[in-house]
């Protein structure tokens, strides 16, 4: 994926009230930026780190938060609203092979306990695929892990899938790791050990886990190397 419009490099200077964000540009002044991402964004937000803002036309602020620099020097795609199209563009070109060979593929499908499936990949000689996207920035040394907080919303996704399995489904959680500098994945079982028990469960009762990184850059997000997955 290629960003629109090019991307306008700032220095980050606060996140306050969930969704804003404060960036000092170029030129001096603060832009006052949308933040769509609801976690914590453990280890990212710091004070003078080179950030990414995406300029918009319409809404009430003028900027979108879209990239921050951590501490290794890696971009990090903090933007939660691009991941599944990230996901999506990534399986049509069959640059995930465990989900390749599907016939269709739709978005935000009504599913479970009042949600929304991120992808649903169907095919008439296939079981349906229950594709579920989380964006994944959190990194403890060398290791992505998810979540960056606690969230009983991700617990509810993962007994979502299990259905799914019950019913004869496939269902996938796909951990989407935002950045290009980790060597593997986690669940991050100090920050909430109820969903690191869930997502051992989810296994064990026939979810599959995908994990892939991404190359991060101001001019655009493509996916990377497929990471090892720990689940101990």
């Amino acid at each position: 994926m290629r960003y629109d419009v090019p991307l306008q490099p700032a220095k980050f200077i606060k996140r306050y009230k969930r969704f804003f964000v404060d960036a000092e540009l170029p030129d001096g002044s603060i832009a006052v930026a949308h933040c769509a991402n609801t976690g914590s964004m453990k280890g990212l937000l710091n004070e003078g780190a080179t950030c990414y803002l995406m300029p918009q036309e319409s809404g009430k602020l003028d900027w979108k938060f879209e990239l921050v620099e951590a501490p290794s020097g890696a971009l990090v795609g903090v933007n939660t609203a691009r991941p599944n199209k990230l996901v999506e563009e990534a399986i049509l070109a069959n640059e995930v092979p465990e989900l390749m060979g599907y016939e269709n593929l739709k978005r935000e499908v009504k599913y479970g306990q009042n949600s929304r499936i991120d992808i649903l990949l169907t095919d008439p000689n296939k079981p349906d695929c229950y594709v579920e996207v989380k964006n994944t920035t959190l990194q403890v040394g060398e290791v992505a892990q998810f979540p960056d907080a606690v969230t009983t919303r991700g617990l509810k996704h993962l007994n979502e899938l299990m259905d799914m399995v019950k019913e004869g489904h496939r269902a996938v959680m796909f951990y989407w790791v935002h950045r290009n500098d980790c060597t593997h994945f986690e669940p991050a079982v100090e920050l909430d050990p109820e969903y690191a028990a869930g997502l051992k469960q989810a296994v064990e009762q026939g979810v599959e886990v995908l994990v892939y990184a991404a190359n991060v850059q101001p001019e655009g997000v493509t996916i990377a190397n497929k990471l090892p997955i720990k689940l101990s």
